[in-house]
């Protein structure tokens, strides 16, 4: 293992990988895994790579788990990135993650963070999800003999409610948002000694998502696409797949431009658009959020400052769609490449055609796409 620490993202203070932490002891806010690259480099070389396990733990280097027993897997990762050949564009790629165990990308993050929960002796996660990341982590807790409590709001698609429940785990329903379901499960964990596993309020699930960028590195054989276009809700996937990518180039296995970042959010609830078009250093609590799409129905992101860091460090843009425009590009994804994709995944699509018609993309640009889950979750 190559951990060094974890260290925060905000005031550099470091932390010990060797204990249960949360957020930084000093200023609150998010902890990343730091690790020794300049060991990695001299030991991981990128032919090591092949012929391995077609899971994520295939970056087992990358990830702070120190020995392959401690893993609690089930087979997550390593989806299929698929050339989109009937939408008009010169270069378009998909990434589906609808492929991962519970269909969507939340099992990249849960697999990790569950697996280092075992391993410091965690018996009680507690969670408030919108329903994917609940859904994901019930089973991966099911599978670790982990005790899961999932508080989500009362109008999360039905399909996740079962999910957890089929699993065991402790399902709470509360009215409101997500930032009404956090409240409430931050005051249970307190009361009751559980571990919180809020999106960026510990440090592991940021590594899960971040594999998403290993892969779509060696997919493109090590020279990334132009533009990455992510669905953002709580930011970990697009904080993490940025982190992969710095990583990456810091070890010398890419070179040339980085991607461009981008984030798309549902114009019902788009508290990181808002704050980059007013180049804004924080983002601010959307009142009244709506929209189809639950996983962006996120009215204050924890890490909203890391979310604009990323789209301004990699020259990126941020843009909301319309419910009317998501549930369009659900259609054209299916009729016109057989991908049944999610309402986050789709707004993808959507934002990508408005970026293109107000001349901030090209249809000639090299651009990817992330699906990060299955429209088969979703009663639409």
């Amino acid at each position: 293992m190559f951990v060094e620490r974890l260290e925060c993202s905000n005031c550099r203070a470091p932390h010990s990988h060797k204990e249960i932490q949360t957020v930084c002891k000093n200023c609150g806010s998010t902890l990343l895994v730091k690790y020794n690259l300049v060991e990695m480099k001299d030991k991981l070389k990128k032919e090591d790579l092949l012929g391995r396990e077609g899971t994520l733990w295939r970056y087992f280097e990358f990830l702070p788990i120190k020995y392959r027993r401690d893993i609690i897997t089930l087979g997550e990762g390593f989806t299929p990135i698929l050339k989109a050949s009937n939408l008009g564009f010169r270069s378009l790629w998909i990434k589906d993650e609808s492929l991962n165990p519970t269909g969507t990308f939340k099992a990249r993050g849960m697999a990790v963070a569950v697996s280092k929960a075992r391993i410091l002796g965690i018996k009680d996660i507690v969670l408030p999800s919108a329903g994917n990341a609940a859904a994901a982590l019930s089973f991966y807790c099911a599978k670790a003999g982990i005790r899961a409590h999932v508080f989500m709001p009362e109008d999360s698609p039905d399909v996740t409610k079962r999910e957890c429940i089929v699993s065991g785990a402790d399902v709470h329903l509360v009215k409101g948002t997500i930032a009404d379901a956090g409240k409430v499960a931050k005051a249970k964990a307190k009361e009751q000694g559980w571990f919180d596993m809020s999106t960026l309020k510990e440090p592991y699930r940021l590594e899960g998502k971040k594999t998403m960028g290993l892969e779509i590195a060696e997919y493109f054989n090590w020279e990334l696409p132009d533009v990455v276009i992510y669905p953002t809700g709580g930011g970990t996937g697009l904080i993490g797949i940025w982190k992969a990518f710095q990583e990456l180039k810091e070890l010398g296995w890419i070179s040339g431009e980085m991607p461009k970042m981008i984030s798309v959010q549902a114009s019902g609830c788009a508290p990181v658009v808002k704050a980059f078009k007013e180049d804004k250093e924080s983002v601010e609590e959307w009142k009244n959020p709506k929209t189809i799409a639950a996983g962006l129905k996120v009215p204050k992101p924890f890490a909203g400052k890391l979310i604009l860091k990323v789209l301004r460090d990699s020259n990126g843009f941020a843009i909301s769609v319309t419910d009317e425009e998501i549930f369009n590009a659900i259609k054209d994804l299916a009729r016109y490449e057989g991908i049944y994709a999610c309402p986050e995944g789709a707004a993808t699509y959507a934002g990508l055609k408005k970026l293109v018609n107000d001349g901030i993309l090209s249809m000639d640009d090299r651009i990817l796409l992330m699906n990060t889950g299955s429209g088969l979750k979703y009663l639409l």
